[in-house]
């Protein structure tokens, strides 16, 4: 019988590995992947080729289950440590259906009537929480200056489509009811999430739009899934071999939006909305070895084309998921990085 060691000698393990000299790190890596005109970094080489000898995948062999507790599990290993210059508090926001729970992320010395960012976690609408994201947020408020609110939004399949989106739109709206009690400025809200959360964020955005009223004065969004309608190049170039599988992405729109829902309701397939115009400014953060490649390149040029503010960044080198492997540091530091100045220079001070 196999005993696996402790996650915190795992984690040290980790670390000590990517801790080595940069050319042993590439002798580790193997023979450089070129895709597309592409060239995978050596950061994410090593990260891929731990994940096949480890088996890790983002679906797990037990199901829903199983697949929470390895998200749960990874974040040990790659997150890095905690970073507690950053205070948390649990928040409650009401809903019909029941409290939302909440986590507020507040940097030392921030003031009060600063900006604030409405966090929404990525994992497929199936997996992935507050806690598996705590990093992250913690992350985005040091470096941007912001306060952030991470929202535990329903999972699929216990919660079907729109589940997650109507909690997302109604975690923004406590945060503009609510700025003075979260110690933000309600003019300086903005809305934000990887993958699965930056599909969410794009909805909470264009929902606030459309019907009037508060708005998020800033996107941010990080490989967001934009279409569940269809397959782009990407789908096919990444199917496999790249952490997010094509039959992963099916596994997970098929928990959230099972057979009887309308996979081009925008508020499932943002990208596909009439009418685009008007949005808040956004920052798009696109890695170059990820199924969801063009549909978030997708949705940044029909965004530019309808008149909004956005800026487009292509990680070339990288693979989905890069803003969760901080503790790994190198290329998806630097990519976090990026996102968190853009985050900074739209609300934060």
């Amino acid at each position: 019988m196999t005993i696996p060691l402790p996650v915190r000698i795992q984690a040290a393990a980790v670390r000590a590995l990517y801790a080595l000299p940069e050319g042993l790190r590439r002798a580790i890596a193997g023979k450089p992947v070129v895709r597309d005109g592409q060239r995978l970094a050596p950061d994410a080489q090593v990260m891929l080729k731990l994940q096949r000898l480890s088996g890790v995948s983002l679906v797990a062999p037990g199901g829903v289950g199983a697949s929470r507790a390895a998200m749960e599990h990874s974040r040990h290993l790659v997150g890095g440590p905690t970073d507690r210059t950053v205070a948390a508090r649990g928040v409650g926001i009401p809903q019909e259906h029941g409290e939302l729970a909440a986590t507020l992320y507040t940097p030392d010395g921030l003031a009060a009537g600063s900006g604030l960012l409405v966090l929404l976690h990525g994992g497929g609408w199936v997996v992935g929480s507050r806690a598996s994201h705590d990093h992250v947020a913690r992350y985005l408020a040091r470096r941007a200056r912001v306060r952030v609110l991470s929202v535990e939004y329903r999972l699929a399949p216990e919660h079907v489509f729109p589940a997650a989106a109507e909690d997302a739109v109604a975690a923004f709206d406590y945060a503009c009811a609510k700025a003075a009690d979260l110690g933000a400025d309600p003019e300086r809200i903005a809305v934000g999430g990887d993958s699965a959360g930056g599909n969410l964020a794009a909805v909470v955005a264009q929902q606030a739009v459309r019907r009037g009223g508060p708005a998020p004065v800033f996107q941010l969004l990080l490989y967001p899934a934009m279409d569940a309608s269809t397959r782009r190049p990407s789908r096919g170039l990444f199917a496999d071999g790249f952490l997010l599988t094509s039959a992963d992405m099916d596994w997970f729109a098929d928990r959230y939006a099972p057979a009887a829902a309308d996979r081009t309701d925008p508020r499932l397939s943002p990208l596909l909305a009439e009418d685009l115009t008007g949005l808040p400014p956004a920052y798009i953060g696109t890695a170059g070895f990820d199924p969801l490649r063009d549909e978030g390149e997708a949705y940044a040029r029909a965004l530019a084309e309808a008149g909004v503010a956005v800026r487009l960044s292509r990680q070339s080198d990288l693979i989905h998921g890069y803003v969760n492997y901080l503790g790994l540091g190198g290329r998806f530091r630097e990519a976090a990085a990026e996102a968190a100045e853009a985050l900074r220079q739209a609300i934060g001070g």
